[in-house]
């Protein structure tokens, strides 16, 4: 199994670009049974839009942004949605304990990763490899 992480989902939301291409690739080439994304995700997209919308000066703005968080939405319903569920909870309390240095959101979405024993794609490396037990990969890169 397969995570894509938030910034990967957002590269693959462009459709442009070397990072794209060199993703596309590598999702075409994978021999996994399953993609999947996190609900910690969607969360943080969407709270990404609402406040695009919430500081849009002009209706036209907010009419994008409102076009973008359906987009969005029905992107979410097209793929495998992960929960943050009690496994992953107990998982992300452990983390907690062990005061790893990266964002909630992220060690949110490495307790689902470790609990599903997927791995996680990622262009955030810097920070997820601080996760012990996490694998995780940038497929953006050659």
């Amino acid at each position: 199994m397969i995570i894509l992480d938030t910034d990967i989902i957002s590269i693959l939301d462009s459709r442009a670009g070397t990072a794209f291409a060199n993703l596309a690739r590598r999702l075409g080439e994978a021999e996994v049974d399953r993609v999947c994304v996190t609900i910690i995700s969607f969360e943080e997209q969407m709270r990404g839009w609402l406040s695009y919308i919430a500081a849009s000066r002009t209706i036209s703005r907010q009419v994008e942004g409102y076009s973008r968080l359906r987009r969005m939405m029905r992107s979410y319903q097209q793929q495998e949605v992960l929960d943050f569920d009690s496994s992953a909870a107990d998982q992300f309390e452990q983390l907690k304990r062990q005061r790893i240095r990266i964002g909630a959101m992220d060690l949110k979405i490495a307790a689902i990763a470790i609990e599903k024993d997927a791995l996680l794609v990622s262009r955030n490396l810097r920070d997820f490899k601080r996760v012990p037990g996490l694998r995780v990969e940038d497929w953006t890169i050659v």
